[in-house]
């Protein structure tokens, strides 16, 4: 028997549309669910950017597979509500004037760099790039995330822009969230991150490199202890390549070296797809990754198996 509001429709997923939010609370209401707080087990859904510019196609760093992911994750929601404690949807929230943004750099001649250019420290000492906003920090960011975190700085579509449509979540995704929260009494969690200047932010859970003094350039210690707390904590999100895996790895690092941690982690593997890349297997990088992680003891699973 479905368990679906009956306003769920799925084929407005990735369109845009106004959400009523009296017509979702009347809902939430009529299904007569027990308060969260009431739980004997805490169980926390982590959804990573399942946002507009990611998971519509005419979004400007659109994840191909997103359509169906929010699809999954909203059904699970609606399936397992009863289960699900909380909710946290993380939001990526960008500046125009960033780092990883072509605005930031120009060759000799005055070009900016094409989306998805990999700008590396050997192109800034050759000239091949040069940083048009704070120069030696750009430069020492480049070398450091080379040495440190063993990537290359990579160009980005403007995308997830702060104020823009682009930033919000798919109205059927915030649908469900909402219902949620409603129907059983518990309030979701609205994550940002990413809008630091001088570093990348794929994990929800800390910078790419760190920014001492800021208040979001460290280790988010408040959302890991919350997800410390829980008895269960599941994980769905765009894109699986970057911030999806990004924010696992620093969960399973941070988690590591708690007995059995790692075993409360699900990752829902069919709620989440790679960023494609004309160049870069990034699915395939995933992949041999998460396989590292589900021998530590990360279950991963689909969502409708959970």
């Amino acid at each position: 028997m479905s368990k679906f509001p009956h306003f769920y429709d799925p084929s407005r997923i990735g369109t845009l549309f106004y959400p009523d939010p009296a017509v979702i609370a009347a809902d939430a209401q009529a299904a007569n669910l027990k308060p969260a707080v009431e739980d004997k087990k805490k169980v926390h859904l982590v959804i990573i950017d399942m946002q507009i510019d990611f998971c519509h196609a005419d979004g400007t760093l659109f994840v191909p597979g997103a359509g169906d992911d929010i699809r999954r994750t909203i059904e699970f929601i609606y399936n397992n509500a009863e289960r699900i404690t909380n909710i946290t949807c993380s939001l990526d929230s960008h500046l125009p004037h960033q780092i990883f943004h072509p605005a930031w750099w120009a060759d000799k001649d005055g070009n900016h760099p094409a989306p998805f250019t990999l700008i590396t420290y050997e192109d800034i000492k050759k000239g091949t790039w040069r940083p048009l906003v704070a120069p030696v920090q750009s430069t020492n960011y480049v070398k450091t995330l080379e040495e440190q975190a063993k990537k290359t700085l990579t160009i980005w579509p403007y995308h997830v822009m702060m104020g823009g449509i682009g930033n919000a979540l798919d109205p059927e995704l915030w649908t469900a969230v909402i219902w949620h929260s409603l129907a059983r009494k518990t309030q979701p969690t609205w994550l940002t991150k990413g809008s630091i200047p001088l570093t990348e932010h794929y994990s929800i859970i800390q910078p790419e490199v760190p920014v001492p003094g800021h208040p979001l350039g460290g280790k988010n210690k408040a959302f890991l202890d919350t997800l410390s707390d829980a008895d269960i904590v599941l994980i769905a999100g765009e894109a699986e390549s970057h911030c999806v895996l990004e924010t696992v790895e620093d969960l399973v690092e941070d988690f590591g070296n708690k007995p059995n941690a790692l075993q409360k982690i699900y990752f829902l593997r069919d709620c989440t797809s790679p960023v494609v890349h004309p160049d870069i297997d990034f699915h395939a990088i995933a992949m041999k990754q998460f396989a590292q992680f589900e021998k530590q003891g990360v279950n991963f699973v689909n969502s409708t198996d959970f």
